[in-house]
């Protein structure tokens, strides 16, 4: 039996194997943002039945991946600046509240844990040369591993259940180049000293920080097409 290698929950159904497959490719925009999803195309793909490709769009939308609309039908989410500034103010309060429980909750080991997973992320991936930074969904990724690391049960569904898989959406196709990822990488370490010393003050204060900074790359991101898109259409 396969396992969901983000929620670590077996694939015990076909509606179950749909959902991680298109969470996956709609992440990492295999599937296009803004698409149109086509029920026969899919479910011909993915060598389902309609019904089951429907449980599976369910649990998408329920994730914010795929959203419905009366007249337009069943679309993947798309990413834009002004969606962007609404996933990020929650994230910024949550992920935040998450660093401060987290500065009073994480055993030593757990947050050693952390630390020796930020060494591994600088010696196999180019960080300090600025080209790369990509983190893996769950136990992989920083992020992840602090709002696990808060054990507020509450907090860590509406992260790892609800927005995360949107975050991620915009980390990954819309992720880090150039300076930004030498900075976000001394960021994350400030974080986890900060939580090590369980200064959660501190630590709360430093994440909202690097999800603004985060938020002010994708922006530019944002800017960079549309003055691209403005030039061609003159």
């Amino acid at each position: 039996m396969t396992q969901d290698a983000f929620s670590k929950t077996p694939i015990t159904t076909a509606s179950d194997q749909v959902f991680v497959d298109m969470r996956r490719e709609i992440v990492e925009g295999t599937i296009e943002q803004g698409s149109k999803i086509s029920e026969p195309e899919l479910a011909k793909r993915y060598g389902v039945s309609r019904a089951t490709l429907r449980e599976a769009l369910n649990r998408l939308e329920s994730c914010y991946l795929v959203e419905r609309k009366a007249n337009v039908g069943c679309r993947v989410v798309a990413l834009t600046a002004e969606r962007l500034i609404e996933v990020y103010e929650v994230r910024s309060a949550l992920e935040g509240l998450a660093c401060r429980l987290a500065a009073d909750n994480m055993a030593a080991d757990e947050v050693q844990s952390l630390k020796q997973l930020l060494n591994q992320h600088l010696h196999t991936q180019r960080v300090k040369e600025g080209e790369s930074y990509y983190q893996e969904a769950g136990d992989l990724d920083f992020h992840y591993r602090i709002i696990k690391g808060s054990k507020n049960e509450h907090l860590i569904h509406l992260l790892s259940n609800g927005l995360y898989q949107l975050i991620r959406m915009y980390r990954v196709q819309m992720g880090m180049v150039g300076p930004r990822v030498s900075k976000a990488f001394d960021e994350h370490l400030a974080i986890i000293n900060a939580i090590e010393s369980h200064d959660g003050e501190l630590a709360e204060l430093l994440m909202k920080r690097h999800i603004s900074a985060s938020q002010a790359n994708v922006q530019n991101k944002f800017d960079l097409l549309a003055a691209q898109k403005s030039a061609v259409n003159k």
